[in-house]
């Protein structure tokens, strides 16, 4: 969660085991290994200096995060999906990343206040 919130992707990959995954469905991408993970965090999700908040949840009993996009404007944080972590000891093997309409089952806001 802090290395995601600081935008440190070199600490999200550092977590990750070296053949981890990264999917998105149904968006039919998905990438492995801790390289094209990291610079898909690098290029497309930390772009421009986008910055998040994150809720720690849990999700078919694995570890979830509600993540919400900060507007760099007023500082309010808009829903923007879940990630769910599948850990393979203490390293995450996949990260998946499900659409903010996921949220509301979990009784999670659709903003939050910075």
């Amino acid at each position: 969660m802090e290395a995601f919130e600081a935008a440190d992707v070199d600490g999200i990959v550092a977590l990750m085991t070296e053949d981890a995954w990264l999917r998105m469905p149904p968006v039919p991408l998905e990438y492995q290994g801790r390289e094209l993970v990291g610079e898909f965090f690098s290029v497309v999700a930390f772009r421009q200096g986008r910055r998040y908040r994150l809720i720690q949840t849990r999700a078919n009993g694995q570890p979830a995060f509600a993540v919400y996009l900060r507007d760099p404007v007023n500082g309010v944080c808009r829903a923007f999906g879940l990630l769910v972590a599948t850990l393979s000891g203490n390293r995450v093997s996949v990260i998946t990343r499900f659409d903010n309409v996921t949220l509301s089952p979990f009784g999670l806001p659709r903003t939050l206040a910075d």
